[in-house]
């Protein structure tokens, strides 16, 4: 009743616009504040957090192991166990494939790249010198650059003896986070495991807390979520992979240095949406260019090709409709959501933008419709009026025929 007194006021709508306006100088004022002290509280829960995003991870694996792989146990415990070990398994596998092969190679590329330095800067000043740059008395010579370096060795122990004790302790901070990484991996595996127990108590949860409206809106709008990003993580992953293979075979056929680590580099930059494959490219045009310049160029040609045809061939076939927003919300999401999460909120901006287009388009805008819509109904039949302004203006309607009959006189 009081708040309905009050909205009658002509001030009303000035105070609120007031409150409002110093409400969002606040919030943008101490955001950082608030952000910090909300990731704060957060960082107690990392563990459990990061153990939930492995299980969601390996979770549309899991169900692609009991739907296809063991659809024909009839033992449904029996398909839930099998399926979830062979999901943490594969998961296993792969980390332990990539670095069998990656550390070897990794390493024998730094020993062959050290060893022949001296040649790789005589080629490159060579094939700068012949395009016209790094000529002149203000040019820049490699090699004066390189024999001044020859003291380096010494330079890094004597930083390393003087910085000790910080050294250290990002060696700890470095082992804490790798055993919160094991902890969380292991965490997961029980989530996984117990995914339907949760999914019920949690349903059920919000039944009881929730009308009915409200759970079939609130849950169809989660399965909806769920739905965009098992597809966006499951095809980007292999998307990914299918680059770093074509990227592996392409170098292995011309002959080209560095094929493992190079594609490495490429399917992993591929993951982030937009910069990754500029990011990818440029690095390994960058190790080619110091060896081989012609295999850079070659390089960089390919790489053009294979995201010419990875983006309007491969991704549209892969992701289908279900993630059709516009280039410049997912350029604002990869900006903002990088500022704000980091490396996670580059890797999620499009599924992020992708739920956001869905709120708008299928929730936000329908109720703004049929808010209006509700707005401009007229409170009373357009027939009914002419009988109340035909009456004088000393008479009142007369409510006598409203009266049941046996109380009539």
């Amino acid at each position: 009743m009081l708040r309905e007194k009050l909205s009658k006021r002509p001030w009303y709508p000035y105070a609120m616009g007031g409150c409002v306006v110093v409400l969002v100088y606040v919030l943008l004022t101490h955001v950082g504040s608030i952000y910090g002290g909300f990731r704060k509280v957060l960082g107690y829960f990392s563990t459990v957090f990061l153990a939930a995003v492995l299980a969601y991870l390996m979770n549309p694996m899991a169900n692609f192991y009991s739907r296809r792989v063991l659809r024909r146990l009839r033992s449904r415990k029996l398909r839930k166990v099998l399926s979830n070990a062979l999901a943490v398994l594969s998961v296993v596998l792969f980390f332990a494939l990539a670095l069998v092969l990656l550390i070897p190679q990794l390493v024998d590329s730094i020993r062959v790249f050290s060893d022949n330095l001296d040649g790789y800067v005589s080629a490159l000043e060579g094939t700068l010198g012949s395009l016209g740059i790094f000529k002149g008395e203000n040019g820049l010579n490699l090699q004066e650059l390189l024999s001044s370096s020859e003291n380096l060795v010494d330079r890094i122990m004597s930083y390393v003896m003087r910085h000790l004790t910080a050294i250290l302790t990002t060696s700890a901070g470095a082992g804490r986070q790798l055993m919160n990484w094991a902890i969380a991996f292991i965490l997961s595996i029980y989530l996984l495991s117990e995914k339907e127990m949760l999914k019920a108590g949690l349903t059920q949860l919000l039944g009881l807390v929730l009308k009915s409206g409200s759970y079939k809106s609130l849950t169809g709008f989660l399965r909806r979520c769920d739905d965009i990003l098992a597809r966006y993580i499951t095809y980007n992953l292999l998307d990914s992979l299918i680059v770093g293979l074509s990227n592996a075979v392409f170098m292995t056929i011309w002959g080209m240095p560095y094929a493992g680590l190079v594609s490495f580099v490429v399917a992993i930059t591929n993951l982030i949406p937009t910069f990754g494959p500029v990011v990818g490219a440029v690095i390994g045009a960058f190790i080619l260019l110091l060896i081989r310049p012609v295999h850079a160029l070659v390089f960089l040609i390919f790489t053009l090709v294979l995201q010419t045809v990875d983006g309007y061939v491969l991704k549209p076939r892969l992701f289908g409709n279900s993630l059709g927003v516009s280039g410049l919300w997912i350029l604002i999401a990869v900006i903002v959501g990088g500022r704000i999460f980091g490396v996670v909120g580059i890797l999620l901006a499009i599924p992020g933008a992708a739920i956001l287009d869905f709120l708008y388009r299928e929730k936000l805008i329908p109720w703004l419709e049929a808010k209006k819509a509700a707005e401009e109904k007229p409170d009373a039949p357009a027939e009914e009026q002419p009988e109340e302004q035909g009456l004088s203006e000393g008479q009142q309607p007369s409510r006598m025929r409203e009266l049941p009959p046996d109380r009539e006189g």
